[in-house]
């Protein structure tokens, strides 16, 4: 395989799973506002600015007062904005059309029809209306898309490389959405009478990851920020967390690199040396720095990413 093609399959792994997570940060945020404890969280300007923050692009000057059709076209529609969904969605495509020999006609055709969905959207309609049918059917068209790699692909390099960019970006993206949560929590000051342990945040954190059911069952009882980190952060279990996607993207380099004693210049050294760091972290370590914990992981996540392309992508 090429080296170009390798990386086309390996970033639209990548953008598939960021349109996923960027649809959703909109829909959980703009839409449990409605249900928020305190006044702050039902602020309409306290959501814009989180979703700004999530792409970003941080709005600090509280004097400036948001409209809400322009950041939902600027994060929905906006095809001049790198992080947009649909310039996501444009990219995904563009990387699968480089592989097509390499992928299935039934991912194709999927790809295809997620790319002439958001392309056709009314912006109008989106920014009036219809945020809520926008971001529910990108959500479910990457599910399908997710369906068809796994359903419809051999199990080789071609496969590993793609579930690479996918646990690589979830990864990337669920400290994002941490980060994010953890700013509105400290600027919502909680609502049970503490600063952020009991935040309303925490739970809109988790149910922007699809984890806040799987959470509950687990711990029984309402999501704090000791139990929410640890969950989403440690848990090898849940399919969302860090770990778990830093285990899946150890599982798939090794299909790259087959050596039992990677170099220690290697991506699966540098991979393996991260799982290890992470595996017996404790969810409090982690609580007495949010932000320290955040930029290391997000620094790690980097590395890996740039000495994967150096490594098997450099063309």
């Amino acid at each position: 395989m090429l080296a170009r093609v390798a990386n086309n399959l390996f970033w639209m792994g990548r953008y598939i799973e960021r349109a996923e997570h960027v649809a959703r940060y909109l829909n959980v945020n703009y839409f449990s506002s409605l249900d928020a404890p305190n006044e702050l969280s039902q602020s309409r300007q306290f959501v814009l600015r989180s979703m700004m923050f999530f792409v970003g692009e941080p709005i600090v000057d509280e004097s400036v007062i948001l409209k809400e059709e322009d950041i939902l076209y600027n994060i929905g529609l906006n095809p001049a904005l790198p992080y947009s969904v649909i310039n996501n969605v444009k990219f995904a495509r563009e990387n699968a059309n480089s592989a097509r020999d390499l992928i299935s006609t039934e991912l194709y055709e999927s790809i295809n029809k997620f790319y002439h969905f958001v392309i056709n959207y009314s912006v109008e309609d989106f920014t009036k209306k219809g945020l809520y049918d926008f971001t529910v059917n990108i959500t479910e068209m990457t599910a399908i898309l997710r369906g068809k790699i796994r359903g419809t692909l051999l199990h080789d390099e071609v496969y590993a490389i793609i579930m690479l960019g996918i646990n690589l970006e979830r990864a990337t993206q669920v400290i994002r959405i941490i980060n994010a949560k953890y700013n509105d929590a400290v600027r919502a000051k909680g609502s049970y009478g503490d600063k952020i342990g009991h935040s309303f945040e925490w739970i809109t954190l988790l149910k922007c990851v699809e984890s806040y059911d799987m959470m509950r069952r687990y711990y029984k009882k309402t999501p704090t920020s000791i139990s929410t980190l640890e969950f989403l952060i440690l848990n090898p279990d849940c399919p969302r967390s860090v770990i778990n996607s830093i285990n899946q993207v150890h599982k798939h380099i090794r299909v790259l690199d087959e050596s039992k004693s990677p170099n220690k210049n290697s991506t699966a050294f540098l991979i393996s040396k991260v799982k290890g760091e992470y595996e017996f972290k404790y969810a409090e370590e982690i609580e007495e720095d949010i932000q320290g914990f955040i930029e290391k992981i997000l620094d790690n996540l980097v590395q890996i990413s740039l000495k994967m392309e150096n490594e098997f992508f450099n063309y």
